[in-house]
């Protein structure tokens, strides 16, 4: 295999001097373009509303304001919006892998007729811009086929559109062609029906690809504003992204800052926990058995 640099310069003294200065300053710029905006949104946080505004800006704060936290989650009561967008993103996730993780399964284990075309139209649904979708979208919930049921102002407004993710449904059957066949054969010879199969074999073995499509389906409902901002007129459900949009002009703007640093925290927190497991369902490209 050929390299930008073969092994014979790297093992003298001026190829591992070369190789260690690329690599330390790859990894310090890298290291720096994704630190820099969480250290200047948490140092915004906490400087005054007049140094925050003030042009040049301050790298590091005159006056550390720390008490810029409480006052926002006071003042903007982020513990209810908190759980507004807990309860949107949590169903969201769990409709997500409730039909994303057996339309896979089917597509990929059962193969029926017509199974490709059916994965080919679902990939269609991701060439069309979101802004396409919204109208019929909102029609649809506004009036629920058969049921004639309207749900704004429902967490189920954010759920059913969510429900069908055509890229999350790639993902999985990806994942699940690599498991091989014998696996399920043998199961249907043990008298193990398809639902029983999916449980019993397939979840078990695949918890990287479901860590990383649950990181997908949260994060995406947890962020997302413009669904939300149509859904939830009621400001008393509205999630955090709409309610911070909706306070921003009446808000000091480091309080502002402040919140939005509070409302990123989960999603941080979430990667960072299952980070190992993300990074494996990325990589997997086989199944040991």
């Amino acid at each position: 295999m050929r390299t930008l640099v073969s092994p014979g310069a790297l093992r003298t003294r001026r190829g591992k001097i070369a190789y260690a200065v690329v690599f330390t300053g790859t990894l310090v710029v890298f290291t720096f373009a994704f630190l820099f905006p969480l250290y200047w949104a948490v140092t915004g946080a906490m400087k005054s509303p007049a140094e925050l505004a003030q042009s040049p800006a301050t790298l590091v704060p005159r006056e550390w304001h720390p008490e810029s936290f409480g006052q926002a989650w006071d003042r903007m009561d982020l513990g209810r919006y908190f759980l507004n967008t807990v309860l949107v993103a949590g169903g969201a996730w769990l409709v997500q892998l409730a039909v994303d993780v057996p339309a896979a399964f089917a597509l990929s284990k059962l193969r029926p007729k017509l199974g490709n075309v059916v994965l080919g139209l679902m990939l269609v649904t991701l060439m069309l811009p979101a802004a396409a979708l919204l109208v019929p979208t909102y029609v649809t919930v506004t009036d629920l086929p058969l049921l004639h049921v309207n749900l704004i102002n429902s967490p189920a407004a954010i759920w059913l559109p969510a429900a069908a993710n055509a890229f999350n449904i790639y993902l999985l059957k990806r994942f699940f062609d690599q498991i091989p066949d014998e696996l399920v054969e043998a199961a249907r010879i043990d008298g193990a029906g398809p639902v029983r199969t999916l449980v019993k074999i397939i979840l078990p073995i695949s918890r990287p690809i479901l860590a990383v499509v649950s990181i997908l389906a949260i994060v995406a409902a947890w962020k997302d504003f413009l669904w939300p901002l149509l859904m939830f007129p009621d400001p008393g459900r509205q999630t955090l992204s709409v309610m911070l949009q909706r306070v921003a002009p009446d808000l000091p703007l480091n309080l502002l800052v402040a919140g939005m640093v509070l409302a990123s925290v989960p999603m941080i927190v979430l990667f960072l926990v299952f980070q190992r497991q993300v990074l494996a369902g990325l990589g997997a490209g086989s199944v040991k058995g």
